[in-house]
């Protein structure tokens, strides 16, 4: 893919709100505080029939010595080196910064398009004020913009695409299974998807709240082409305090809504708690298969051979025997013990979760076994069960034909489900049965 705009700038200079605009969803935070965005955030784009992919960056603060303002000046230059062309983004109602002219000497190493989006023009004054960055030096005309309202954005993008190509893809992602990397603040979710692509993907530090936006990773691995999205930790809401954080849970949850697989991680020295009760809830209401992935089990002392499985009957315990189906995977991220396993085993959820069971296998395995343990009769009637088949839904659902379908009860239902999962295989993945007139 050689289409790539990356938006770059220092802090709150409304790169957010430009990149909102140009991907036509309100994906990236958008707020008046600075710093909002830290890692690099993707998505894609289209314009006179040319499909592009979009960078959001952090603002670039040089100098720093923040933790915070550090690794996002690595994430923008991670940016800068993918793109084909760079949006620089400045501010008509500052004018011209010493920061904006430090960032500019950064530009013009690159030898790339660079084009100097003079931001918040929102009147004629302001408009005309944007002249003053010419000052910056830089081989481009000033395309004064307002990203809120989308005044000049067209001119500037009829300028930016003469250097694409035709033959980009309109959305690269579309059809490519989604696994996300769910739990709560600080289980260890950035530092997992980190040691997958073996470079730093989303920055991580010791302080919760990190990462804020949902942030996508193509990933390829044993033949396999899949997104990981890792996601912001996810709190009760009786403990949100911030504006930021609120949007960041909320993208976390669409991110949850958009995924195949849920990887719900548990930080093992924590324990299994309410809160993950409540996000694998969620994600079993939404019909996604699910695992669950215990970290930081190298910190857990004085362990026996029987501790993960205590462990893990503990966890059972608490989930019940609705959610008994999710698999359970002990690892550690920061000595990468069994973290590929890990992956693996998202990706053996989500082939349960597509599979296609044949009509004459289902009967085969089930209608035996109704035979041997039939329906109960109720009111002197006799349930009879015909022929089974699998329905075309996104998620494995059954249809059992028979001649009496409102007389039977959840226990037998539950037989039914028990038996459809010892024939078949459907860990991690929520399984749905319907019983209709035959």
């Amino acid at each position: 893919m050689s289409n790539i705009l990356a938006i770059a700038g220092r802090p709150n200079v409304g790169k957010s709100t430009l990149f909102n605009r140009l991907v036509e969803q309100k994906k990236a935070i958008m707020d008046d505080e600075s710093g909002v965005t830290r890692d690099r955030h993707y998505g894609f784009g289209q314009w006179t029939g040319k499909y592009f992919t979009v960078i959001d960056t952090g603002g670039y603060v040089m100098g720093s010595d923040d933790i915070f303002e550090e690794q996002i000046r690595e994430q923008v230059k991670l940016a800068l080196d993918e793109a084909s062309v760079i949006l620089f983004m400045v501010d008509c109602k500052d004018g011209l910064t010493d920061m904006d002219m430090d960032f500019a000497n950064i530009l013009r190493e690159l030898k790339k398009p660079v084009y100097v989006v003079a931001n918040k023009a929102d009147n004629q004054t302001l408009d005309l004020q944007s002249a003053e960055f010419y000052g910056l030096g830089l081989e481009s005309e000033i395309y004064p913009v307002s990203s809120a309202s989308g005044s000049g954005t067209g001119d500037l993008l009829d300028k930016v695409v003469e250097h694409f190509q035709d033959d980009d893809l309109e959305n690269p992602e579309e059809g490519i299974p989604r696994i996300s990397i769910l739990g709560r603040p600080n289980a260890g979710k950035s530092s997992f998807l980190n040691a997958l692509l073996g470079k730093d993907r989303s920055i991580v530090t010791d302080i919760a709240g990190t990462t804020r936006d949902a942030i996508h990773t193509r990933y390829k691995l044993y033949g396999k082409d899949f997104i990981l999205t890792d996601t912001a930790g996810i709190r009760k809401k009786s403990k949100v305090r911030e504006d930021i954080e609120f949007y960041s849970v909320l993208r976390a949850i669409q991110s949850l809504q958009d995924s195949d697989v849920c990887v719900i991680m548990i930080d093992a020295t924590r324990g299994f708690e309410a809160q993950d009760m409540s996000i694998i809830a969620l994600a079993d209401k939404y019909k996604k298969g699910i695992m669950i992935m215990v970290n930081k089990w190298d910190l857990i002392e004085n362990k026996e051979s029987n501790t993960a499985e205590h462990f893990r009957k503990e966890i059972l315990e608490k989930l019940g025997n609705p959610l008994s189906y999710i698999p359970i995977i002990f690892t550690s991220v920061t000595t990468k013990q069994r973290i590929f396993q890990a992956i693996e085993l998202a990706i053996e959820v989500y082939d349960n979760r597509t599979r296609r069971i044949p009509t004459s296998e289902l009967n085969e395995a089930l209608l035996p076994e109704i035979d041997r343990n039939p329906p109960p009769a109720l009111k002197g009637k006799y349930i009879k069960i015909k022929y089974i088949t699998q329905l075309p839904t996104r998620t494995p659902s059954f249809a059992f034909f028979c001649n009496l379908p409102q007389y039977i009860k959840e226990p037998y239902e539950r037989f039914l489900l028990n038996k459809l999962r010892g024939y078949f295989n459907f860990q991690g993945v929520p399984v749905k049965i319907y019983f209709r007139k035959k």
